[in-house]
């Protein structure tokens, strides 16, 4: 370096310690308005706490969010403050994880796409109300008990109690809105499931508990403690946690599978004049590379865009891809599959009253290569708003509809199934959305070899699709159960009973996946259990901070 060079990083180095007292009184001075102005934080804290979901998977920032979001309870002066701080911290919470459905508007004519922002914020505004009910609770339980300032660990496992409580009951309240739970930040990348290999011990909504726990840790260890070393390790712990290397195992199974991914747009799917070549797309994906072969072929959800059943009067056949014959169209299909071949793809069946049809189903359907169908499965958990829509008698005068084209109602099925295959394996299914729900996947009585999750993904813009994976992820790693997922657009993939993702076709790439299904685990805990195990570890975690509390006070 020259001696220009370091006399310009002497003058730097004056100029940064000149400014450095104004930048620490810039940040003192913010930090102090911040506290002073809870609410605004409070806003700050939960759209911070989002960032730790796909696609951003910032896991950091979640942790320090709700250790700061369990600052602010412990500074709130009565109980309509602390009802009001989890409110805000869910209200930017749920809008910006949930920012992906505001792109679904822009695929529909019949309300305006602006929308969109506006029923993101409704709907957050909803969802943050089990927010406020996890803050209220722990601030409640240790307040009547004249907890004392210092009980700060009892303040912890009270809010981490209350929080698996309030996700178990946004999962079923109205029908449920389960997505993006607290304890999905704890998944590592693609072939690392990190801390959340411990959702079979778990469950989800007490696996979210234990985030809650470790941020707490992050908290104490930011106050003043008892000693240096002390709060070092409450920082150093849960950042080890996530940062451990936790791989799957490596088991393979017997099954060969084709999975295909279409790629085709939303903005096309609903397009008739489309649907042979849409097709011919998939039966170029779909064609077997050894003749014969026994293997189980996977399309999306919305992968067949017509009627297969019969009995339907012969207008609703008219005009469709494969002729006005539904047994040709399914012999049409047995041959792109080819001899040997079983496929399970999306699609629609009626339900008739006479001759007029008065709903629908949303359906997974079993075809074989002779075009037999050889089972079925209807979605059971079906979206507000895209499948149906909810208060008809009251909205729809006022101007709103589903998102879904159509002017059918999507009927519900009757819950998980399971459809024996035979050689194809014991198939359970779950279509799209209802992945997400934990505890409900799979028919305990008549367990499967493996979940199908075909998926339209194509409404939910960037940040939909990776979140929905991991959800699908989540469910594989509690129930000890492969997952695979078809999707029009991506993100497909092959998951394993551990959560690993060892294949997949990344979003708006037209692709196939061949190779063997992996296999199943044992039945886990929470697979035996279901929620009850959650609930039991929230629980224990309000038990605890009973304990802790009382020893505090000696």
């Amino acid at each position: 370096m020259t001696v220009g060079g370091h006399r310009f990083r002497a003058l730097a180095q004056n100029a940064a310690s000149r400014h450095k007292p104004a930048a620490m009184a810039f940040l003192l001075r913010f930090a102090g308005t911040a506290i002073a102005h809870p609410r605004w934080l409070a806003l700050v804290l939960g759209a911070a706490a989002a960032c730790g979901f796909q696609p951003l998977a910032l896991w950091p920032l979640t942790l320090l969010a709700v250790a700061g979001l369990l600052e602010l309870i412990a500074r709130a002066p009565n109980w309509r403050q602390a009802a009001l701080i989890g409110w805000l911290f869910g209200v930017a919470h749920f809008s910006l994880g949930n920012n992906w459905i505001a792109t679904a508007f822009t695929y529909q004519a019949d309300m305006p796409k602006w929308l969109g922002g506006i029923a993101v914020v409704l709907l957050s505004l909803y969802l943050a109300v089990y927010p406020l009910l996890a803050t209220l609770g722990a601030w409640l339980l240790l307040r009547w008990r004249s907890a004392p300032d210092t009980a700060r660990w009892p303040l912890v496992l009270a809010f981490a109690g209350c929080w698996t409580i309030a996700e178990w009951l946004r999962a079923w309240v109205f029908t449920g809105f389960a997505w993006n739970p607290l304890g999905i930040v704890a998944l590592g990348g693609f072939s690392r499931p990190g801390l959340a290999l411990a959702a079979p011990w778990l469950g989800t909504y007490a696996l979210s508990g234990v985030v809650v726990v470790l941020a707490g840790c992050l908290w104490l260890g930011m106050r003043q403690g008892p000693s240096l070393r002390s709060r070092l390790a409450l920082v150093i712990v849960p950042l080890a946690l996530f940062l451990l290397p936790l791989h799957g195992g490596n088991a393979h199974g017997t099954l060969p599978f084709t999975l295909v991914q279409p790629d085709v747009r939303q903005e096309n799917l609903d397009n008739p004049r489309l649907w042979e070549s849409q097709f011919a797309d998939a039966a170029r994906l779909t064609m077997p590379r050894r003749p014969g072969q026994r293997r189980l072929v996977l399309w999306p959800e919305s992968g067949v865009p017509d009627y297969l059943r019969e009995g339907y009067p012969d207008w609703l056949y008219a005009g469709i891809t494969y002729g006005s014959d539904p047994v040709l169209a399914r012999r049409r299909i047995g041959r792109t599959i080819g001899p040997g071949s079983m496929l399970l793809t999306g699609a629609v069946d009626l339900e008739m009253k006479g001759a007029t049809p008065v709903g629908a189903r949303n359906v997974i359907t079993a075809l074989d290569s002779a075009g037999v169908i050889r089972g079925s499965y209807a979605k059971a958990h079906l979206v507000p708003y895209g499948e149906y829509l909810p208060l008809r008698w009251l909205l729809e005068p006022l101007g709103a509809s589903r998102l879904v084209a159509g002017t059918l109602e999507f009927w519900p099925g009757p819950g998980p199934r399971t459809i024996d295959l035979g050689p194809w394996g014991k198939a359970g299914m779950q279509l799209c959305y209802e992945i997400v729900f934990s505890g409900e996947v799979v028919d305990p009585a008549h367990r499967p070899d493996y979940i199908f999750n075909p998926s339209n993904d194509g409404w939910f813009g960037s940040w939909g699709p990776p979140q929905h994976l991991a959800q699908a992820r989540l469910r594989a790693i509690e129930e000890g159960l492969p997952v695979l997922r078809a999707t029009t657009t991506g993100i497909s993939a092959v998951i394993d009973a551990d959560g690993v993702v060892r294949q997949h076709v990344a979003r708006h790439v037209a692709g196939r996946l061949d190779g063997i299904v992996p296999p199943a685990h044992a039945p886990t805990l929470f697979a035996r259990v279901g929620n009850a195990l959650a609930l039991g570890w929230a629980g224990l975690f309000l038990l605890l901070s009973l304990v802790a509390l009382r020893k505090g006070r000696r």
